[in-house]
């Protein structure tokens, strides 16, 4: 409340001056504002720039996209040829497991895909 009055009491004052606080009326050619307007353009020129960057990039992750689906499609299709994941030969260098994990069964990884990881404790080599 008191900062609405504030504010209504220094507005009058500057109506009543006919300027504003802390500012000239006119804007005057100093090296201040010489700087300011050339960081504006500056600004402005590198928006433009970037925008163009931009709407050029759209069409490029558009063919990135299609082409990683491809190549995903491509992934799977090679894995329906190999043998079911209870079929392959585990050697004993795959799933090491020292101990428990403190999740699920213990025996699956945090990113355990059922999917893609099989392991089964007896198979061995």
């Amino acid at each position: 409340m008191f900062a609405q009055i504030s504010r209504a009491a220094a507005s009058r004052v500057a109506q009543a001056s006919g300027r504003r606080f802390a500012s000239s009326s006119a804007t005057k050619a100093n090296a201040f504002n010489s700087e300011r307007e050339s960081i504006k353009q500056h600004a402005d020129e590198t928006t433009k720039l970037w925008l163009k960057i931009s709407l050029a990039c759209i069409p490029v992750i558009g063919l990135t996209a299609a082409n990683c689906y491809r190549l995903w499609n491509e992934h799977w299709e090679h894995w329906s040829h190999l043998p079911p994941l209870e079929e392959r030969t585990e050697y004993p260098y795959q799933n090491i497991r020292t101990k428990n994990y403190p999740w699920g069964n213990g025996d699956e990884t945090l990113f355990w895909n059922s999917s893609v990881n099989y392991h089964n404790k007896n198979k061995v080599k």
